[in-house]
């Protein structure tokens, strides 16, 4: 990704915010990715560290419309993803989406036990939330034209806690510096 292209997803993610009454913390933490794919506008995600304790994380996520963030997994991480605004649809296997059965997932949503058949799509509404025990593969995107989600979880480990399906894909990326930086990335850090 090019730095121009990331200052320009900062605003943009920021405006998002603002205009729907989300203040952000003092110098938050800024995470920018395309998941190493280069194509930031078909997989991106915009992430902001809101809380990074030992037992717990909470994020603040902005998404464009169709804009996926690749099937993966936690094999520790617990988590919240939360629609915040917009609408969010899921996508849920019990196993790698290759390999995985009919056997149904069993998840909360909304804080209600689930069973939905392994690779069925979930679409939450703003103020929805599904729970993700470890080791259920997941995919989202927006379907409204953006999307804020929160996530909340128990610790979080970017580095060793994620497994993508694609070995292509990197939790962080590439970074060509055309311009200054608006903010430092966590990546950057």
């Amino acid at each position: 990704m090019k730095r121009s292209e990331i200052n320009q997803i900062i605003h943009e993610a920021n405006s998002c915010f603002l205009a729907n009454g989300w203040a952000l913390p003092p110098k938050p933490k800024w995470d920018i990715t395309d998941f190493g794919l280069g194509d930031f506008k078909k997989f991106g995600l915009v992430l902001i560290n809101l809380a990074e304790e030992p037992e717990y994380c909470e994020k603040l996520m902005f998404a464009r419309k169709n804009q996926r963030t690749p099937a993966h997994m936690h094999r520790k991480k617990k988590e919240d993803i939360i629609c915040r605004r917009g609408q969010l649809a899921i996508q849920v296997w019990n196993g790698p989406p290759e390999n995985s059965n009919t056997k149904p997932v069993q998840l909360r949503i909304n804080g209600q036990a689930t069973s939905i058949i392994s690779g069925g799509i979930l679409k939450l509404q703003s103020g929805e939330r599904i729970t993700l025990p470890p080791g259920i593969y997941h995919e989202f995107y927006p379907e409204s034209e953006n999307c804020i989600i929160g996530e909340v979880s128990t610790a979080n480990d970017d580095l060793h806690d994620n497994f993508f399906i694609n070995p292509s894909i990197s939790r962080f990326s590439q970074i060509e510096e055309d311009e200054p930086a608006l903010i430092k990335l966590v990546s950057d850090l």
